[in-house]
């Protein structure tokens, strides 16, 4: 087997590194919380301004702080579903400096996956 060492590293072209503008800063929080309908979910704001968003079934979780999770560095926003005995749940943070566009989208693929029982 030879190993070809002529050209090192990858290579890539000028224009791969120009510089991008990228979605930056918080958002509307507004484009995640309004995915969701009275009819399936809770909604409740605390004494601290941070809305807690529960599934009727209390298996999907979503909060959103928007000066950080007590207890974190910068938690913004905790989506969590719960497992079952046979699988278990999962959960994802995002900071408090993710754009809404982005843990929006993330919301609505959890959404899109919910089947009934």
């Amino acid at each position: 087997m030879t190993v070809e060492v002529s050209t090192p590293g990858f290579s890539t072209t000028v224009e791969a590194l120009r510089l991008h503008s990228w979605k930056l800063g918080p958002g509307q929080p507004t484009l995640v919380t309004d995915q969701f309908t009275a009819t399936d979910f809770k909604l409740v704001v605390d004494d601290r301004a941070d809305v807690h968003i529960n599934s009727r079934d209390g298996r999907f979780y979503l909060g959103w702080f928007p000066s950080g999770r007590p207890g974190t560095d910068g938690e913004g926003w905790k989506l969590a579903v719960t497992g079952t005995a046979d699988t278990p749940g999962y959960s994802a943070a995002f900071d408090t400096e993710t754009p809404a566009e982005i843990v929006a989208a993330a919301v609505a693929r959890v959404l899109a996956t919910a089947r009934p029982l």
